[in-house]
């Protein structure tokens, strides 16, 4: 998934989103001050299947076996549309993130509703979500937080939207390959003193195997949000069409099922990866 070395020249160890995604600022914001992290963190190569994307937008768990060339060619955008500034590609960012109407009835934003501005979320040595600022090779970063409050015998699901636009194409592709290598260094991820990602099983997916052909690059992970009070389901994926990557990042609850969670993470995906293609002017990918 192309050169590692040259993204961690840049400094790269992002999870915007992911994309975005530490899980207290993308799953339900902190304090100022306060550790933030990403509801994006970080995936790993497994034997597990990655969920393939219909022609009506469904994701399934279950995806055919690789095959041996790409079934569609790669995300093409229109040089002239293509950002080469930050105020460029913080006005594409902000095109493409799910806001919380695009979610649907009843969504709503979370009390820290977005990101710091200039600022992406970082995975440290310690294992800890934190934000920090925009590394070399990338022109803008942000995320989204939105939640559905509870009502009845539900709870509270939280969602977040991340979009990350790179200088390059090979620093977008570099966020992918860096992102299935941080939970062989961190199995378990701080977000806040008392919440943590752990359990987490994923899977890298590349255009045309297991039925993609909806992105260049995509990975997807399942969980454990694990509280001081409680253990909830987590839901991420994170996916790649061009210089631009999306990610969706999801805190279930009780009352839900896994089919219904699947939908929202199937929602943001492809909403914001169709508007990459409007805004880019690319053909299918």
């Amino acid at each position: 998934m192309g050169d590692k070395g040259a993204g961690r020249r840049g400094g790269w160890r992002l999870r915007a989103a992911v994309s975005g995604t530490a899980a207290a600022v993308l799953l339900g914001g902190c304090s100022m001050g306060a550790t933030e992290g990403a509801a994006e963190p970080g995936a790993k190569a497994s034997g597990s299947r990655a969920p393939s994307a219909s022609a009506s937008g469904e994701v399934s768990a279950e995806g055919s076996e690789p095959s041996a060339t790409p079934s569609a060619a790669p995300f093409e955008a229109d040089p002239d549309r293509v950002p080469t500034s930050g105020t460029r590609g913080a006005t594409l960012a902000a095109a493409i993130v799910m806001r919380p109407q695009d979610w649907g009835a009843g969504f709503e934003a979370q009390p820290l509703a977005r990101s710091a501005e200039g600022t992406v979320a970082v995975l440290d040595e310690e294992c800890r979500w934190q934000r920090r600022a925009l590394p070399e090779g990338v022109l803008a970063s942000l995320s989204l937080y939105s939640e559905l409050p509870g009502t009845g015998k539900r709870g509270t699901v939280k969602v977040t939207a991340a979009v990350t636009v790179h200088t390059t194409v090979l620093g977008a592709d570099d966020q992918l390959s860096e992102t299935l290598e941080e939970p062989l260094r961190c199995p378990e991820q701080q977000v806040r003193a008392d919440e943590r990602i752990a359990e987490l099983n994923s899977v890298g997916t590349p255009l045309g195997i297991r039925g993609n052909n909806y992105a260049d690059d995509s990975i997807y992970e399942q969980g454990a949000y694990l509280t001081g009070g409680g253990k909830a389901s987590y839901r991420w994926m994170v996916t790649r069409l061009g210089q631009v990557t999306v990610a969706v990042a999801l805190k279930g609850a009780e009352g839900y099922t896994s089919s219904e969670l699947e939908q929202y993470v199937t929602r943001g995906t492809t909403t914001m990866l169709d508007r990459v293609r409007f805004e880019l002017g690319g053909g299918e990918g």
